[in-house]
C-alpha cells in the first residue's frame, strides 16, 4: 500500500492492518515535524510531490524492499502540503516473519525513499524560508 496524502493518518490503525497470522514483526518509522534544524527554529515544512512518479518510485521501493528481504508486506504512507511541528510526515509499516529483516526492510525503505522521491521539503522558520535539497 502507497498513499500520497494532505491528511493526517493513524499509526495504529496501519499497524493493525499489517497483523495477520504470517506476521511476526512489525516495524514502523514515523518521521514527524522537528522544531529546530540547521539552528534555526522551524514553525513548518511544506511538502511539494509530483505525485504520479512519486507513487510510481515508491511502489518501485517497496517491490525492491519486500524481495529483498524477504518481508511479508510493507505500507508507506507520506503527506504532502504544510505541516506544522509535532505533525506526522511519513509511515513506514513492515511485516514480517521475524524481526532482522522487518528492521532491515524498513531501514532500506526510508534511506531509498530520501534518495530517490521527487518530494521537496520547505523549512519555514523564524529566519526565512528555505527549501532543502538532497533530504527529506
Amino acid at each position: 500500500m502507497i498513499l500520497i496524502q494532505k491528511e493526517d493518518f493513524s499509526v495504529e490503525k496501519f499497524i493493525k492492518m499489517m497483523k495477520s497470522k504470517d506476521v511476526g514483526a512489525i516495524v514502523t518509522f514515523l518521521g514527524v515535524v522537528r522544531g529546530r534544524s540547521r539552528g534555526r527554529n522551524v514553525l513548518e515544512l511544506e511538502f511539494e510531490v509530483y505525485d504520479e512518479m512519486a507513487v510510481e518510485v515508491l511502489e518501485e521501493i517497496r517491490r525492491e524492499a519486500i524481495e529483498r528481504f524477504n518481508v511479508k508486506d510493507i505500507y508507506i504512507i507520506h503527506r504532502c502540503g504544510r505541516l506544522k511541528v509535532g505533525e506526522n510526515i511519513v509511515l513506514i509499516v513492515v511485516g514480517a516473519s521475524h524481526r532482522k529483516d522487518a528492521f532491515e526492510a524498513c531501514t532500506f525503505c526510508i534511506d531509498e525513499i530520501k534518495r530517490r522521491v521527487p518530494i521537496w521539503k520547505k523549512e519555514i522558520t523564524d529566519e526565512g524560508e528555505y527549501w532543502i535539497e538532497g533530504a527529506l
